[in-house]
């Protein structure tokens, strides 16, 4: 498994966890997830796709 591999799953890792907190924080679904916990998804989803995001397009190892 090569680095730009590990990158493109934490990037689409990342996205997803933006993806949940925001959902949750947009439509009011998923109880179970309390609205503070959604906050912390969508901001560490945020950070994790800016950065993946970046060492993707630039091809750091």
């Amino acid at each position: 498994m090569n680095q730009q591999f590990k990158i493109g799953i934490a990037l689409i890792a990342s996205f997803l966890l933006l993806m949940v907190g925001v959902y949750r924080i947009f439509t009011g679904q998923l109880d179970d997830l309390p609205l503070f916990v959604a906050y912390i998804f969508a901001v560490s989803g945020l950070i994790g796709v800016i950065t993946n995001g970046w060492k993707w397009k630039n091809g750091d190892s």
